[in-house]
């Protein structure tokens, strides 16, 4: 059974989320505040954790990053009224995985949610593009050998492209393929992760293009 860490301090909409999730087949352990949280998320295992962001003791952010630093390998779900561009790059940047804005529908979470879980993780023996190596077994990319600072997404998405390069990726297939659920039209999500991870892959003869209107390509520049 899957194990998930809910961390909400409003306990009316803490309750009503572990009384879906549970009706729904998971296992679910409960945090009212960061203190909590982070005893729980360091001394146990959850495939999922649903954070809020703003919390006492310690913010959803600071939780993420802390877990991150401590290669805690959750999914991250952030649930948060703030939906400013600045605050999505924030979310990503500390290693969220997925971003949803209050309120939200409780029909939308579980479809998110359920996604992540059933998401099917792409095996290929294809994991070498240009001059990028990938080190599945590690999680870590190279550059001619030289380690790249990637979060647990962008390592994903970067993998994506290297498998499906020469093509052209839209926005729509590349959320199916690696988010596992259609994202309402708004694609910031595909175009923040590739942003951030094309500045990380600068020097590389591997580039990820944009194709206006359609999405992205990654391809081998020979200069």
């Amino acid at each position: 059974m899957r194990k998930i860490l809910l961390i909400e301090d409003e306990e009316n909409i803490r309750k009503i989320i572990a009384y879906d999730l549970s009706k729904a087949g998971y296992l679910i352990d409960e945090a009212e505040d960061g203190k909590i949280a982070l005893e729980k998320g360091l001394h146990n295992t959850y495939d999922l954790m649903i954070i809020d962001w703003m919390l006492p003791y310690y913010s959803g952010i600071e939780l993420v990053k802390k877990f991150r630093e401590h290669n805690i390998d959750s999914i991250f779900v952030m649930l948060t009224a703030k939906d400013g561009e600045e605050d999505i790059l924030t979310s990503f940047e500390a290693g969220v995985d997925d971003y949803i804005n209050k309120p939200f529908s409780p029909k939308e979470l579980m479809a998110r949610i359920n996604a992540h879980l059933k998401r099917v993780k792409r095996k290929d023996d294809k994991k070498v593009f240009s001059d990028i190596s990938l080190d599945d077994k590690r999680r870590i990319a190279f550059i001619n050998e030289l380690p790249l600072d990637l979060t647990k997404k962008e390592f994903e998405l970067l993998e994506y492209y290297m498998i499906n390069n020469n093509i052209v990726l839209s926005r729509d297939k590349i959320l199916n393929d690696l988010w596992g659920f259609d994202y309402d039209g708004d694609t910031r999500i595909v175009d923040v992760h590739t942003f951030k991870l094309r500045s990380k892959l600068k020097g590389s003869r591997a580039q990820i293009k944009s194709s206006r209107g359609v999405g992205y390509i990654m391809e081998e520049i020979n200069e």
